[in-house]
């Protein structure tokens, strides 16, 4: 056996991806690059790691068991350049964060001064709803979650990081007014949506049904960004963060209607379970929220106070 490190992190990209094209774009390299290394990993095996049916690539079981050990093998060979970096005198390691779709708008603002004093960190932050954001947690895949809605089933630790506030809003150059009302029109506004397992369409219904309001016509979109294009091109209106239509609001592309019962306020959340060993990095990332979370949300969301 003569294989590289290379070989392994491509292979692992593969079974990933499920396919030679999108491991090579995410890899950066070109097709044919990826291709050649695969086949030089495979010619180091009697048995098939993947094969070809209809076009389409898939790992077979023995390339499973391989990548498996090929994750460990570069875990075990990033431990030991954090520990290399350690015994240098830096702080070194991995910070994984799982974060609400929306909560992109917000996170990398408390990560960027910390990420730049510390350059042996490592940062994986994935982004996702809040369904997957919790699975994280329960699996405890991650060392913290931002949430603006706290899973109560959990035993978890929390920071406050700042305020999540809810609009109504939309296109004024397609909506003078928005109707909303307690029985089903046809003159009523159309409501866009954000996916099952959304917060922001929990606080959504929530306000709904607070107010016994009846939706007719419903759009239901997979993404914040999608929801707020579809808004700003007329397809409807939608109850959407502050934090993500700045720009929007500056320039006119959206209002805030006002409502009765709105806005919605809840609370961005640092949490990680309470049960967790938090590794050096992740408990420097909490002294370091310490010191300057009230810096960074006076600097980067004084915006904020206009609304």
């Amino acid at each position: 056996m003569n294989y590289t490190l290379h070989q392994l992190q491509i292979f692992l990209k593969i079974v990933e991806k499920q396919s030679i094209t999108k491991a090579s774009e995410e890899l950066y390299l070109t097709q044919p690059a990826v291709s050649i290394q695969l086949k030089n990993f495979q010619s180091q095996f009697p048995i098939p790691l993947t094969e070809i049916v209809g076009r389409k690539l898939f790992v077979t079981d023995f390339g499973r068991e391989i990548a498996h050990s090929a994750e460990r093998i570069l875990n075990e060979v990033e431990g030991i350049n954090y520990k290399m970096q350690s015994f240098m005198g830096e702080l070194a390691g991995r910070l994984k964060i799982s974060v609400v779709s929306t909560g992109k708008y917000v996170m990398p603002y408390f990560l960027s001064g910390f990420m730049k004093s510390n350059t042996g960190v490592d940062l994986i932050m994935d982004v996702t709803n809040k369904t997957k954001v919790v699975e994280g947690l329960e699996n405890n895949e991650v060392d913290f979650a931002l949430v603006s809605v706290l899973p109560d089933h959990l035993k978890l630790n929390k920071v406050d990081l700042m305020k999540n506030v809810l609009y109504l809003v939309g296109n004024p150059n397609y909506f003078e007014q928005i109707l909303l009302s307690k029985s089903m029109f046809v003159k009523d506004t159309p409501l866009i949506f954000r996916e099952q397992g959304s917060a922001t369409r929990l606080a959504m219904e929530s306000y709904l049904k607070r107010r016994q309001i009846q939706v007719g016509k419903r759009i239901e979109l997979t993404s914040n960004e999608a929801v707020k294009q579809a808004v700003i091109a007329g397809l409807g209106c939608s109850v959407m963060p502050l934090i993500g239509i700045k720009n929007e609001l500056s320039n006119g592309d959206l209002k805030i209607y006002p409502k009765k019962g709105l806005p919605i306020q809840t609370t961005w959340n640092l949490v990680w379970l309470r049960s967790k060993k938090l590794s050096p990095v992740a408990s420097s990332f909490l002294d370091y929220l310490g010191k300057e979370k009230e810096r960074i949300i006076q600097e980067d969301f004084s915006w904020y106070e206009k609304y």
